[in-house]
C-alpha cells in the first residue's frame, strides 16, 4: 500500500515509517492526519512488526501541522453560528489527537528518529512514542504559541510527564527551540547521534534488540509503563498481577533460557492479530 505523505517497509520484524515530503519539511496535511492512524492501528492489529521506528527524508523531522488542515475549520463560523462550529471545531480536534494516541496504544514500541526540526505539532508525535532520539541538529519547538494559539493534539497532556513541568512551560509560553543536548539533559531523548545516518543506524540497532525478545513481554512493559503513567502505585502493582497471572508465557522463558546456554538467537512466536 503506498502513501502521500510517508513509506512504510517491513523487515526483520521492524516496521519503518519515514516521512517523505522533504520538500515541503514533512508538514502534517490533511492526508497525513488519515494516513498515520490507519497504518500504526494497522501494523499493531496484524501484528506485523515487533516494533515501529519513524523517521523523515530531508533537512526537518516534521515543520507541524500544514496551515490546510485548521484554517478550513478554526476561523469558520462567525456571528450567530460561532457556538455551533466552535462544538463541531472540538470533535475535528478530537480526531486530531487520535492520529497520535494511535502510536500510544499500538502494541508495539514506537521509536523516534528525531532530525532537523521536530516543530509543533511534531512534539506531539514525538511525546507519543515510546523513545526519542535525535541527531545533532535537532531541535524541539512548541511553535503553536508564536502563531496566537494554545496546542491542542497533545503536548500539555504528554510533555509534562516526559520533562520537569518548568522546562515544558517555558518551552510553551516562549515558543523557543529546545536543542537536542538541553533535550537530552531534560529527558525530552534518549540519545543524541552526531548526524542523521548515525542516528537511524543507532535506532535501527535498537529496534533490533526489542525485536529479539519476546514479543509478548515487550507489549507487556508497554502496557505497564503506560498505565503506570497513569495510575497510582498501587494500583499499578495490582495491575501488572492481575497481568502476569494471566498473560506470563513459561515457553517464552524456557526459550530465552535455553537460547543463552546454547548461543544462539532465542526464537518466540510473535502476537496474535486482533480485530478492532
Amino acid at each position: 500500500m503506498t502513501y502521500a505523505c510517508f513509506t512504510v517497509e517491513i523487515a526483520d520484524h521492524i516496521a519503518h515509517i519515514r516521512f517523505n515530503r522533504p520538500e515541503k519539511a514533512n508538514s502534517m496535511t490533511p492526508e497525513f492526519w488519515k494516513e498515520l492512524p490507519e497504518v500504526i492501528d494497522r501494523i499493531s492489529n496484524n501484528a506485523e512488526a515487533r516494533v515501529i521506528v519513524i523517521s523523515s527524508e530531508g533537512k526537518h523531522f516534521t515543520s507541524g501541522m500544514d496551515i490546510s488542515v485548521f484554517m478550513s475549520g478554526a476561523l469558520e463560523g462567525g456571528g450567530a453560528n460561532a457556538h455551533v462550529s466552535a462544538e463541531a471545531f472540538r470533535y475535528k480536534i478530537k480526531a486530531l489527537q487520535d492520529t497520535f494516541s494511535a502510536l500510544e496504544r499500538a502494541r508495539q514500541p514506537v521509536l523516534a528518529a528525531i532530525q532537523g526540526g521536530a516543530i509543533g505539532a511534531g512534539v506531539d508525535l514525538a511525546t507519543a512514542c515510546d523513545c526519542r532520539y535525535a541527531s545533532a541538529d535537532a531541535f524541539f519547538a512548541v511553535q503553536e504559541t508564536a502563531i496566537g494559539m494554545t496546542a491542542d493534539v497533545g503536548t500539555f497532556p504528554r510533555l509534562v510527564k516526559l520533562i520537569p513541568e518548568g522546562w515544558a512551560r517555558q518551552m510553551a509560553y516562549t515558543g523557543e527551540r529546545l536543542p537536542a543536548d538541553k533535550a537530552q539533559q531534560i529527558g525530552l531523548v534518549n540519545e543524541v547521534f552526531e548526524t542523521p545516518e548515525a542516528l537511524l543506524e543507532g535506532v535501527m540497532a535498537i529496534a533490533r534488540k526489542i525485536a529479539a525478545h519476546s514479543p509478548l513481554a515487550v507489549t507487556g512493559c508497554k502496557v505497564m509503563a503506560n498505565y503506570s503513567r497513569d495510575h497510582s502505585t498501587a494500583d499499578a502493582l495490582d495491575y501488572i498481577s492481575v497481568w502476569n497471572a494471566a498473560m506470563l508465557r513459561p515457553d517464552d522463558i524456557k526459550e530465552a533460557y535455553f537460547a543463552k546456554g546454547e548461543k544462539r538467537a532465542p526464537v518466540f512466536d510473535g502476537l496474535k492479530p486482533v480485530s478492532r
